[in-house]
Formats: structure tokens, sequence, C-alpha cells
């Protein structure tokens, strides 16, 4: 029996230019290589979630946050190629025009892109981006609420 691996992810999204725009990775390694994908990764042994989130967020693009809201859990099998994982997603509103990012760690880039423009990503990260824009009541780029 494989054990089941529980990670974070971590959106950070901006109002920059009148358009929302989200703090994206370009994956450095295998699976996805070379895709767009939230940062993100496991969870250490001794932290709470919240911390994991804050940790990746700040390794793999060097946006450091002293909080971050817990949207919802991930689960689907299949959705990560090498085990099982469940992801804790978390989100946080920022200006990104305030924060210089870089992909480090295993983040070969970092970037802020306009939601509207964003087509594909890693793993399930599209349905989930989905999920989370339908759930914070944001719709095509656009704060309605």
């Amino acid at each position: 029996m494989q054990d089941i691996k529980l990670t974070t992810d971590a959106l950070v999204f901006s109002k920059s230019g009148g358009q929302l725009q989200l703090l994206l990775i370009k994956r450095k390694n295998m699976p996805d290589q070379g895709m767009w994908a939230f940062p993100g990764g496991f969870v250490e042994n001794d932290e709470e979630l919240e911390a994991a989130a804050i940790r990746e967020l700040h390794e793999e693009t060097g946006l450091q946050l002293s909080a971050m809201k817990q949207v919802h859990t991930f689960g689907k099998v299949g959705r990560d190629s090498r085990f099982r994982t469940v992801s804790v997603v978390y989100y946080a509103f920022t200006d990104a025009n305030e924060h210089k990012v870089a992909g480090n760690d295993d983040a070969a880039d970092a970037r802020w892109i306009n939601v509207s423009e964003i087509t594909e990503l890693a793993f399930d990260h599209k349905q989930i981006l989905e999920f989370v824009l339908q759930e914070l009541n944001l719709i095509s780029g656009e704060i309605t609420s």
C-alpha cells in the first residue's frame, strides 16, 4: 500500500492595470516540466498547513506573505502521475507591483500572469483555478463582489 502525500498550493492574486493576475511558477522538474503551475509542494511532518503554503510560496517565488486563507482540499485519484496526492489550497491577494518575484528552488521561472490569458496549467491546476475563481466570486479576471 502506498502512502498518500500531502501538499499545499498557493494561489496569490493581484489586481493590476484593471486585470486580475495570478502568480505562477514554471515547473523545473517532471512531471509536467516546463508547464505553468501554482507554487506549492509537500508538507513537512512537523509543519502546519498554512505555514507549508507560505514556505513553498517563498521558496519558489521569493514572495513572503504572513498569512493565507484556506479555500478547499483537492484529492482526486490520479491528479498526480507519480503517486496519490491530496492538496490543501490557500489563497491571498497582494499588489504585484510591490513584490519582485523570481523562480527559485524547483521553479524555473515565476511570473504574474493575467487570469484571462491562462489556458493550460500542470496537473489539475486549471480545474482548481476555475473552482477558486467561482468560490471567490471572481469571473473572467474581474472582481464581481
